[in-house]
C-alpha cells in the first residue's frame, strides 16, 4: 500500500480516526470533522523515524509502531509502544518488545471489562483495571502480550507464510482472527482471547474459507461475525464465529479483483469492501434482502454467480489506489486512498449512494506542519 510516500493506512477500533504511516513521518486524523491530530514527523526533530505501521488503542494516548526503512529510529523486529502524553521526547517509548524476526503487523486490544480511560495530573493513562492486549504479527506466528502494565506474553499461534499480516481482533469481543496453519490455504483460525491464561494452550478453530489464499479479513465489534475474501477477489463470505458456519456469500464482483479493505459497520448491520477496480461495495448484512440479485437469474448460465448477493450500493475512488473503508453516523462511508484523497458518501436502503464530502488529506497535514 504505497502511494506518494504513504507506506499504510491503518483506521482505529471505533472507525472515527485513522492513522498514516510514511517513510517521514507517522500522523494520526480525525475522521469527522476530517482534522490532523497528531504528527510526529521525523525531519527535523526525529521523533519516530520512518515508520512501517502503526495501531492506534481506541483514541487513547497510546499506539503501537513498527519501525521501516533506512530512516528507522525503532527496530523492524519490535513493537514500541508511544505514550504521546509523555512531555519528553525520551520518555515518550513505554515499551519495547523485540522478537527475533521482523514484525509484519501489530493489534491492540482494550480488555473488554476496562472500557475507560483514567486522568492523572501528570499525564493519561490507557485503563488498567484489567489488562489490554497486544498482538505482534510475524509471518508464521502470532504473539499475544498483555500490556502496558506488568507485560506478560500469553500465547504463541503458528501460522501459514502470512506477508500481509492478516490478523483481526474484535475491540468489544473476545474473537481474534488470523491465517490458518500449514499448507491449510485459504483457511482461518479463530481463538477467544478472553480463555487465553499464562500456561494455557486453547486449540483455535478452524475454519476453511477459501480454496485460494485468504487475501482480506475483518471482525465485528463484538466478534461474532468474521468477513474474508481470496486473493481472486470475488466472493466475500461471512461466518459466525460461534457456530463456525457461513451465513452469507456477498459477490463484489465477476472479474478477480485485488482486495484492500473490509469492514462491518459498528453495529454489524452493513459491510463495506474496497478493491483495486476503484469501487467500494455496501452490502447488507442483516436486512440481506436489501443486496441486489443477479438479473440472469432464471438464464443460468452464469452458474454459481446467480446464488450469491450483490452490493446494495456503491460509489467510487481512484481506480487501482489503495485505500481503507469504513462506516460513519447516518448511514455514510468513507474511504481513505494513499494518494491522499478523501472520500464519503451516504448511502439509503434502495440503493442510492450520493457524495457528500471530498478532501485531500495529506494537504491538510502539509498545513499544520
Amino acid at each position: 500500500m504505497t502511494r506518494k510516500g504513504v507506506v499504510s493506512l491503518r483506521l482505529n477500533q471505533d472507525q472515527g480516526c485513522f492513522s498514516c504511516a510514511t517513510e517521514s513521518w507517522f500522523r494520526v486524523y480525525n475522521v469527522e470533522p476530517l482534522a490532523q491530530k497528531l504528527n510526529l514527523s521525523y525531519g527535523d526533530t526525529e521523533m519516530v523515524g520512518s515508520v512501517a505501521s502503526g495501531e492506534m488503542l481506541f483514541r487513547s494516548n497510546l499506539i503501537a509502531m513498527i519501525g521501516s526503512g533506512n530512516g528507522r529510529r525503532f527496530d523492524e523486529k519490535a513493537v514500541v509502544i508511544w505514550d504521546e502524553t509523555r512531555k519528553e521526547a525520551d520518555q515518550k517509548v513505554v515499551l519495547d518488545i523485540t522478537f527475533p524476526q521482523p514484525v509484519i503487523a501489530v493489534r491492540l486490544k482494550k480488555d473488554r471489562l476496562c472500557p475507560c480511560i483514567i486522568t492523572f495530573p501528570q499525564h493519561v493513562i490507557a485503563v488498567c483495571l484489567k489488562k489490554d492486549r497486544l498482538i505482534a504479527v510475524l509471518r508464521n506466528q502470532v504473539h499475544v502480550f498483555t500490556f502496558p502494565n506488568n507485560v506478560q506474553k500469553l500465547q504463541t499461534f503458528e501460522t501459514r507464510d502470512n506477508p500481509k499480516g492478516l490478523c483481526e481482533a474484535s475491540p468489544f469481543g473476545g474473537t481474534l482472527a488470523f491465517l490458518g496453519p500449514g499448507k491449510a490455504a485459504g483457511s482461518v483460525q479463530i481463538v477467544n482471547l478472553d480463555k487465553i491464561q499464562p500456561g494455557q494452550t486453547p486449540a483455535p478453530v478452524t475454519i476453511h474459507a477459501h480454496k485460494g489464499e485468504v487475501a482480506c479479513l475483518a471482525v465485528n465489534q463484538n466478534g461474532t461475525l468474521l468477513a474474508t475474501a481470496s486473493v481472486k477477489g470475488t466472493l466475500i463470505r461471512v461466518y459466525d464465529t460461534t457456530k463456525k458456519t457461513m451465513q452469507l456469500e456477498l459477490r463484489r464482483g465477476a472479474d478477480p479483483a485485488k482486495l484492500y479493505c473490509i469492514s462491518f459497520s459498528l453495529d454489524s448491520a452493513y459491510l463495506c469492501a474496497s478493491s483495486d477496480k476503484g469501487t467500494v461495495h455496501i452490502f447488507a448484512v442483516k436486512e440481506t434482502q436489501l443486496n441486489k440479485r443477479s438479473t440472469f437469474k432464471r438464464m443460468g448460465f452464469l452458474g454459481q454467480y446467480v446464488e450469491s448477493q450483490w452490493g446494495l450500493a456503491n460509489f467510487t475512488v481512484p481506480a487501482e489506489c489503495a485505500c481503507v473503508c469504513a462506516f460513519g453516523p447516518n448511514q455514510s462511508v468513507i474511504a481513505v486512498c494513499v494518494d491522499g484523497t478523501f472520500h464519503k458518501y451516504v448511502f439509503t436502503k434502495d440503493g442510492n449512494c450520493n457524495r457528500e464530502a471530498y478532501d485531500v488529506w495529506l494537504e491538510i497535514g502539509d498545513d499544520m506542519d
